[in-house]
């Protein structure tokens, strides 16, 4: 969560807000670097204000936040060397959990998984456009490849969650798990690949994961739920916050490579989705986390997760907006 936050603020100063962005970045990784690196090079994940370690576990997840964080420090100019020893040492660190059948090995009940790998890759992505002498677009590829042959249902093209040793299905319930959001955040992040690629066949795969989360978005209060089966039946009702913004992010990045009915075809779906993120923000600047099946919201603190999606949907609003014919062909819609 540190480093989320961190690359918030980051993003923050180069989307030029004012505010004393650049000492919290610093300030926050450094005391990161402080409390959180272990000995091995990778960062455990929990701990108390004091420092004092609260659970040791280095998730891959957590490791892949924290080379995203890194990245939007450097990106912001602050300590861009120094971000990159850091990066690069815990890349190399990352070895220690590697898969033998490729890929790396998460902690906990679900050890075979696609998430912490698509955030992985959106930090690779990140570094890929910094430090071209790095490891970052070969790791990235490597990434992509494992959705290519497992990750994604070959036969129903969505992607799933949770898998078995061998990246085959994960057995039971857990192997069926089929997350909305997670499409549309996978279909953002294989657009970009694919365009720095070339490789257009890519976009096949993307847009039959963009039609699957779609599947996940209720005709009734218009957002993304947040679970279905890998038969496209609805799992779970509720609807988080985050999908909103993976669904706004994914139909703007692929209406920005259209045209005519199709480009505005994906920018109603855009607008639809920026409608559906709305109705989860509240005017003091805080936002509401999840949405149930009757219209009620949970009443709960506003997770601080829930700020990394809204910032990254807020940079790809402004990217897209600022293209030639952004206006025009929305309005034209």
């Amino acid at each position: 969560m540190q480093a989320r936050q961190a690359y918030v603020y980051s993003a923050a100063g180069r989307q030029g807000w004012t505010g004393p962005w650049a000492g919290l970045v610093s300030g926050s990784l450094d005391a990161f670097e402080r409390t959180n690196r272990r000995d091995d090079g990778l960062y455990r994940t929990r701990v108390a204000p004091d420092g004092t370690v609260l659970d040791d576990t280095p998730w891959l997840y957590d490791q892949a936040f924290a080379l995203f964080a890194f990245a939007g420090a450097a990106e912001a100019g602050i300590e861009a060397e120094g971000m990159q020893v850091r990066a690069r040492r815990l890349i190399a660190a990352l070895e220690s959990l590697r898969h033998p059948a490729g890929g790396w090995k998460e902690s906990g009940d679900h050890p075979f998984q696609s998430n912490a790998h698509m955030h992985l890759l959106e930090a690779c992505l990140a570094w890929e456009a910094l430090d071209a002498d790095g490891p970052w677009t070969a790791l990235a590829d490597e990434i992509v490849g494992l959705a290519r042959r497992f990750f994604i249902d070959a036969g129903g093209g969505f992607l799933r969650e949770f898998f078995s040793a061998d990246w085959s299905p994960a057995e039971g319930e857990d192997g069926r798990l089929v997350e909305p959001g997670h499409q549309f955040e996978w279909a953002w992040l294989l657009t970009r690949w694919s365009r720095l690629r070339g490789d257009t066949p890519l976009m096949a795969d993307v847009k039959r994961l963009y039609d699957t989360g779609n599947r996940g978005v209720d005709a009734r209060s218009r957002v993304a739920i947040d679970a279905l089966n890998d038969d496209l039946t609805v799992r779970s009702r509720q609807a988080r916050l985050w999908p909103q913004t993976e669904r706004l992010k994914a139909a703007l990045i692929l209406a920005d490579g259209e045209t005519g009915p199709a480009r505005a075809t994906l920018l109603a779906d855009a607008a639809d989705a920026l409608a559906g993120l709305t109705r989860y923000l509240e005017p003091n600047g805080l936002w509401r986390d999840k949405l149930q099946a009757d219209g009620s919201f949970t009443v709960e603190p506003s997770p601080a997760s829930s700020l990394y999606h809204i910032m990254v949907a807020c940079e790809q609003l402004r990217a897209s907006a600022g293209r030639p014919g952004f206006v025009e062909g929305s309005a034209a819609e």
